[in-house]
């Protein structure tokens, strides 16, 4: 979208809504900006009968005309002063011309030749200054009259002729400032005259004409001069809400500016989240240090622990708060408040795979067939367990008692490790409860009973951060990273990666750099080592990574490796390096154009849709629609082409993506097919919205069985943690049609397990904070699982099944729990309803609808919002979701 098309389209969409709730004054001329020369007539229509009021008042206008246009220039000023007092008194209805513009305007030419005839005075400004208003009944584009004259008269009474008037001049300064802008003209007048009107939009509620006009000069970096405690946090909501229509970097400047904002006026929170956005950790480090109180800090670090930001503050103090900061920020706690919630809603009582399958909902017919006692079968109940139980820390499967080891020996080869995997994940947060679980696998003779546990010490480190590190203790081992079993390397190199995802820590990318650069390792090897490093230093552009990844790319030496399936894990982590970078991608695109290897281009493409995801960049989509309807030749290019399913992106766009999916579906390559219901799954993770798994569910008995199967694991990602009871029931319909097909339902066991995640409790989305923040360290997770399922049957359904363990990093609850300044839990009352946009909207809308009242902790689904019910407390937090610590309000009597 054009920067120049922003302000317009906003001007006619939400900032409109904001001019037409104002009274009788402001509409006045409403109809003045009249098209075309049809509309001319109706107005001078001469045939008309006027009432006998209207016909005295056009008249008396005419006899005032007819003065200035005698010698006597004493007449001037008196008649000049009538003309304006009945025009700003009319009372013309609320979608008529005034009546008297429409009278002054068929003598409009013969006043413009007065002006020009007149001497220079205040007499030939006061007419300049009817003019002005006249001109607003001409629409022709070509003579932005209004401005004209307006700019030939002072302008300190602009305000008197009401919201109409200046709406329309600040319409043609931004005409004008186009035309001057493209003709290299100086444009210094149009932004004085701008920054007169500023005031009076701001004065009259109407916010997004300011912030319009602002953008559209190119000034909005002097908005906060003008903004007050009265209309600052309607102006900013405004300004964050126009980030997903701009280009880079206005959308960059426009965050900052309203960052300013918030910080002057002590909104830290706001301001905080805003520096997340940014993903400036300097920001983020200066916001987190200006917070006034412990109490403040504590929530500051709630929202940073949130998106897995590593932050090492000063410490500065009461020891015991200084504790407590350091906890927030690590996300220590959070396995505790997660099995607090679990309590409030009696579902601490492990969940088994039956409870889940259902079978005896299936037809009886296939209802035995279903679950034999296969290694396979065993493996998917291994998966289902750990997702459904996922940091509850107890189940009935792997944490019993009797015989620890049992359920592992019903596994075979890589299904053992994936099996020992899972105790990562029924221990996800608990470091030091989970170690003591896991210590013995790790001591196992069989490479695949280690390796699981390499895994699970990383899955079960994934986001929290202790100061022992015992993740890089004992998965940073050379004795583990160099070891015979292939399994076990690749296992602490994940490992690692889910520990430290988000982190940027020097000390991962000395481990692993030399794993990447090192050409006697396996292509497997070093492409997880670089898929590591991509989601250590997410978005960070690292140049010695990227470095060493397109020098791979580049070694003739190990050409023929680069045909391995592996290497898409190589280009994914180059993508992940570059993650929001936006236009900073453009060196590596150039770069990879001189990479002589099939690989390059799908390369690029994983580097580019990266570095756009998320921003809901229109033409970017377009761009990557584009490619997935070109009909490729080569086979190589082909498997490359898999790559163009958009990236998680804002609702922006979301419909559009949608419609372009089913024309993909039926004139598409096969390969593209494959990686439609994935890219669907992608855009609305834990949404299960009925339009989207209809269709999944459509796809899930598609001939192309490669399709079929990934539109099942879509199920599964849409309705992620949701419990949707229809998606159960299609599911169960899907176990009973896949029956005989062990890789079908195999996948339909794992999309059974992730729609029932956490008992209904967890959320694989990666934006949070009320949908204004993506997530780059859950966005990484998906994305890596999406590029090992565009082949299934090579990755997920064969031997890498342990690859759907990236989803950790994606997975969080969705809840909301209220906690007190010690950071105790505290109950309270909160409304919990579908979030209503109020951007724009006159007065002090609802923001929630269809509300029910209930008492924390709460679970909140997707596009729901929660407000206090009452003001005895008062949030920390500007947005009622996560981890969010009340205070009371010191002026709350109760009672009242």
């Amino acid at each position: 979208m054009a920067k120049d098309d922003v302000p317009k389209s906003a001007d006619k969409g939400k900032g409109k809504a904001v001019a037409d709730n104002k009274p009788d004054e402001t509409k006045k001329g409403k109809d003045a900006q009249v098209n075309g020369k049809k509309d001319d007539e109706k107005i001078v229509d001469s045939s008309e009968e006027l009432s006998e009021e209207d016909q005295q008042l056009k008249n008396e206008l005419d006899m005032l005309v007819e003065r200035l246009s005698e010698s006597d220039a004493s007449l001037y000023k008196p008649a000049m002063e009538a003309m304006k007092t009945s025009i700003k008194t009319s009372t013309s209805s609320m979608t008529a011309v005034p009546k008297p513009l429409k009278f002054l305007r068929p003598h409009y030419e013969g006043l413009t030749k007065l002006y020009e005839d007149w001497p220079e005075g205040n007499d030939k400004a006061s007419l300049a200054d009817v003019l002005s208003v006249i001109g607003m009944t001409f629409s022709d584009e070509d003579r932005q009259d209004t401005l004209k004259y307006r700019l030939l008269s002072p302008t300190e009474d602009i305000a008197s002729w009401g919201h109409e008037y200046t709406r329309h001049l600040a319409l043609e300064i931004g005409e004008v400032y186009g035309k001057r802008i493209t003709a290299e003209e100086p444009t210094k007048d149009l932004v004085d005259l701008a920054l007169v009107l500023v005031p009076l939009f701001l004065k009259s509620n109407a916010e997004a004409d300011a912030v319009d006009l602002m953008s559209e000069l190119e000034i909005i970096e002097d908005l906060p001069k003008f903004v007050d405690g009265e209309t600052y946090s309607r102006v900013c909501l405004y300004l964050v809400s126009m980030v997903n229509l701009l280009t880079y970097p206005d959308n960059e400047q426009f965050l900052r500016t309203a960052h300013d904002i918030y910080k002057r006026y002590k909104e830290y929170t706001q301001a905080m989240v805003i520096a997340i956005r940014l993903n400036d950790l300097e920001l983020i480090k200066a916001d987190f240090e200006s917070a006034p109180d412990p109490a403040l800090q504590k929530q500051l670090a709630f929202l940073i622990g949130r998106q897995k930001i590593w932050l090492d503050v000063t410490k500065k103090g009461d020891e015991s708060q200084q504790q407590d900061i350091e906890e927030a920020l690590c996300n220590i706690k959070l396995a505790e408040y997660f099995k607090t919630l679990g309590k409030e809603l009696n579902i601490l009582e492990p969940k088994t795979t039956e409870d889940i399958y259902k079978s005896h909902l299936e037809s009886s017919r296939v209802a035995g067939m279903t679950n034999l006692d296969s290694a396979r079968h065993n493996l998917a109940a291994a998966f289902v367990n750990a997702f459904v139980n996922a940091g509850f820390g107890n189940d009935k499967m792997m944490l019993v008692e009797q015989d620890k080891e049992s359920w592992v020996w019903k596994t075979k080869d890589e299904g053992m490790m994936s099996t020992v995997a899972s105790l990562g994940t029924l221990l996800m947060w608990d470091v030091e409860n989970g170690l003591d679980k896991v210590d013995k696998f790790t001591y196992a003779d069989e490479p695949q009973i280690q390796a699981g546990a390499m895994l699970a010490i990383g899955i079960m480190n994934s986001g929290v951060r202790i100061d022992s590190e015992p993740a890089l203790a004992l998965l940073g081992d050379q004795e583990k990273l160099e070891n015979k079993s292939p399994l076990v390397r690749t296992a602490s190199i994940m490992g690692l990666g889910m520990s430290y995802a988000g982190s940027q820590k020097e000390d991962l990318c000395e481990l692993l750099l030399p794993i990447i650069t090192d050409s006697s390792q396996e292509m497997q090897i070093s492409s997880m080592a670089a898929l590591s490093l991509g989601m250590v230093y997410v978005g960070t552009s690292n140049p010695d990574i990227s470095e060493a990844i397109v020098t791979l790319l580049l070694d003739e030496d190990r050409k023929t490796q680069l045909t391995d399936k592996w290497t898409r894990f190589l280009a994914l982590g180059l993508g992940l390096l570059f993650f929001g970078r936006q236009e900073e991608v453009e060196v590596i695109l150039e770069t990879l154009k001189a990479v002589d290897h099939p690989m390059a281009r799908p390369t690029a493409l994983l580097a580019e849709i990266c570095a756009w995801a998320g921003t809901g960049a229109v033409l970017k989509i377009q761009e990557l629609l584009h490619i997935c309807n070109e009909h490729m030749e080569d086979s190589d290019d082909k498997k490359g082409m898999n790559y163009c399913s958009p990236t998680p992106s804002s609702d922006v766009g979301q419909e559009m993506v949608l419609r372009q999916f089913g024309h993909l579906m039926h004139y598409g390559e096969p390969n593209i097919r494959r990686a439609v219901p994935l890219a669907m799954g992608l855009i609305s993770p834990s949404n299960p919205q009925m339009k989207v798994y209809d269709t999944l569910s459509r796809y899930s008995h598609d001939n192309d069985n490669d399709v079929a199967i990934n539109a099942i694991f879509a199920m599964g990602l849409l309705g992620a943690g949701t419990n949707n009871a229809r998606l159960a029931q299609l599911l169960r319909q899907l176990a009973s049609y896949y029956h005989r097909d062990q890789e079908s339902l195999f996948m339909v066991r794992i999309a059974q397990g992730l729609l029932h995640m956490g008992k209904g409790t967890m959320s694989l989305n990666p934006f949070h904070t009320d949908r204004q923040v993506l997530s780059r360290v859950s966005a990484a997770g998906l994305l890596s699982v999406l590029v090992a399922m565009i082949d299934a049957k090579q990755f997920i359904t064969s031997q890498s099944h342990y690859l759907l363990y990236l989803l950790v990093t994606a997975m969080h609850p969705r809840f909301l729990v209220t906690l007190d300044e010690n950071l105790k839990p505290l109950t309270v009352n909160v409304r919990v309803g579908q979030a209503v946009d109020v951007v724009g909207q006159a007065g002090r809308p609802k923001t929630i609808t269809g509300w029910q009242t209930q008492s924390t902790p709460v679970l909140l689904a997707y596009g729901e919002r929660a407000e206090l019910e009452d003001e005895e407390y008062l949030s920390l937090s500007s947005t009622l979701e996560g981890l969010v610590i009340l205070r009371k309000n010191p002026d709350w009597e109760d009672g009242k």
